[in-house]
């Protein structure tokens, strides 16, 4: 398997530190202001942290400002930029297209998958004005995404692991219409988490209070290989609200998955948070997709009551007479013949706990007549020149074990060895002091040396006029600062509505468009009467379908 990156959420600093460790190549984390999730905002101070953290292992930070901005909002976003430009950061995740029209520092810009990166034709756009990289939609196929990959030569990003937005990232205005949070200024309320009822035109009850929009988690740990033969050189792991347990636990195991490693601790997906899981529509369509009993964590499948094997501790959830899903740590309050799940495996979580994970850089040593060769795993060659004359050693085997163990005592560096080769001749008798004193300062010149050499990717955007596919633009472009309206002006878009977001009447419009949909989900395709209708508990919906595209739409 090629080399491809492993790409970790970071909640905060401390869940950053724990996806390094645990063998992430990139985290992305938010900033203090502007990213996509307003309840996972970190400092300056805690970024740039991070970011020299990261750094000593040749892994990346990429930040988020992808939320879209009114025009005082996007010269404060600018401003950060810089400053993260300045901290170190190694990439900047964005949605506005305002910021395009800023003066930037030469930081490379990702296109976040709330921007709709969905056609190879946007993708491609995307390239042309710069991007070095664009995160695709959740909702691709294997086929769409070997398309992108052969009509572009962008870096893409794909997810991997996490929870599922059941519409179309960045399309979704629900929220925002319900309650005037919206998904694109990171403020989104989850109302696809609510029950709902369907009926059809006219009137007939199809499903009651059911989670009608709530998603399944994705998984597609055994479609890796698939995914870098489509052209996929990163995967993302979502969750920047998530724990350290979740984090230890997923990124160590797409780790080694990667890798085809096995540390010989089992880590497992199923033990922590997840709504079951779905490889959603990368090989087709299907219906394990969703999650339509509980929007929560109901756990692994256990048994029924009297047959199940627990453990002091351990999290239990059941379904109740009214099919809602109900919790105790308290197994004897549930009833005989009642199956239940295990939401939280005491043991289990004990022992990731307490499991001690080190990141450390593989070296190779070798130690000549006048020099010590330190070679790094990334590539990097340190020269220590050796200016001191020993005595040949009385027993050279013994001498030659000496010097291994010496050098061999990385425990308290970043770097460990299993390779160390003397080729000396005499072989001298070095005392054990001045070991110690050769290793410990070949390894600071290394250390220097992977400092000047990590590999920083600097890219300054050059403003052009390359056409944009579309030359109308309706709400779901996204555009609520004069900036990004330059930017769509500039590139030959004539007609531009604002976003939902500036306050226009939402009446009668689009709210959402999903590839999920419940004609298919309850068999109806050729059956119901549309339009469907959804009820929640304040508003209805009216649901459209397009067959052709095989896509779901929401109207308020």
């Amino acid at each position: 398997m090629k080399k491809i990156e492993l790409l970790a959420p970071a909640k905060d600093y401390q869940t950053g530190i724990t996806a390094i460790q645990c063998g992430a190549d990139a985290v992305y984390i938010g900033a203090n202001r502007f990213g996509a999730r307003i309840n996972a905002a970190n400092s300056l101070d805690d970024i740039e942290k991070l970011v020299k953290y990261a750094h000593k292992y040749w892994a990346k930070v990429y930040v988020t400002v992808n939320t879209i901005l009114n025009d005082r909002e996007i010269i404060e976003a600018g401003d950060l930029i810089h400053q993260l430009y300045e901290l170190g950061v190694d990439a900047i995740i964005i949605q506005d297209m305002g910021i395009l029209e800023l003066d930037l520092p030469p930081i490379p810009l990702f296109a976040s998958t709330q921007a709709h990166n969905n056609t190879w034709q946007k993708v491609d756009f995307l390239e042309k004005v710069g991007f070095q990289r664009a995160i695709l939609p959740r909702e691709l196929s294997l086929e769409q995404i070997k398309e992108i990959k052969q009509k572009t030569n962008i870096d893409l990003e794909f997810f991997v692991h996490g929870a599922l937005c059941v519409s179309y990232s960045g399309q979704c205005y629900l929220s925002c219409a319900n309650g005037g949070r919206s998904g694109n200024r990171g403020e989104c309320a989850q109302p696809c988490r609510k029950r709902y009822s369907l009926t059809d035109s006219k009137g007939k009850l199809l499903a009651k209070d059911k989670y009608l929009l709530s998603l399944k988690d994705l998984n597609l740990s055994d479609y890796l290989d698939s995914l870098i033969e489509a052209g996929v050189s990163s995967f993302k792991i979502e969750g920047r609200l998530k724990d350290i347990d979740y984090i230890k636990n997923i990124v160590s195991y797409y780790r080694q998955k990667i890798d085809k490693t096995n540390s010989g601790f089992e880590f497992n997906p199923n033990k922590t948070f997840n709504r079951g899981y779905t490889s959603y529509f990368l090989t087709g369509r299907n219906k394990n997709i969703v999650s339509f009993d509980s929007p929560k964590h109901i756990g692994e499948p256990i048994g029924l009551i009297e047959t199940a094997k627990l453990n002091n501790g351990d999290g239990i959830t059941y379904f109740d007479e009214r099919n809602i899903l109900q919790g105790t740590n308290q197994p004897k309050l549930i009833q005989k013949g009642v199956f239940i799940y295990r939401n939280f495996d005491y043991e289990y979580l004990k022992q990731l706990k307490s499991l001690k994970i080190e990141r450390k850089i593989k070296l190779k040593i070798d130690f000549n007549n006048d020099n010590l060769l330190l070679t790094d795993e990334n590539g990097n060659i340190t020269e220590y020149k050796v200016n001191q004359t020993f005595e040949s050693a009385k027993n050279s085997e013994m001498a030659r074990q000496n010097i291994i163990k010496q050098l061999s005592k990385l425990g308290d560096t970043d770097f460990y060895t299993d390779e160390i080769n003397i080729n000396l001749d005499p072989m001298p008798f070095i005392p054990v002091s001045t070991l110690n004193e050769l290793r410990r300062q070949a390894i600071e010149q290394l250390e220097h040396q992977r400092a000047c050499n990590f590999p920083k990717n600097l890219f300054k955007i050059v403003p052009n006029n390359y056409p944009y596919p579309e030359q109308t633009l309706d709400y779901s472009a996204n555009v609520l600062n004069k900036y990004a309206e330059q930017f769509y002006c500039r590139h030959g878009v004539m007609k531009i509505e604002p976003a939902a977001e500036s306050g226009i009447n939402m009446t009668g419009k689009k709210l959402m468009t999903t590839k999920h949909c419940l004609k298919y989900q309850f068999n109806l395709c050729k059956k119901s009467s549309e339009p469907l209708y959804l009820t929640g508990e304040y508003n209805k919906y009216r649901l459209e379908f397009d067959c052709e595209k095989c896509e779901m739409s929401v109207y308020l």
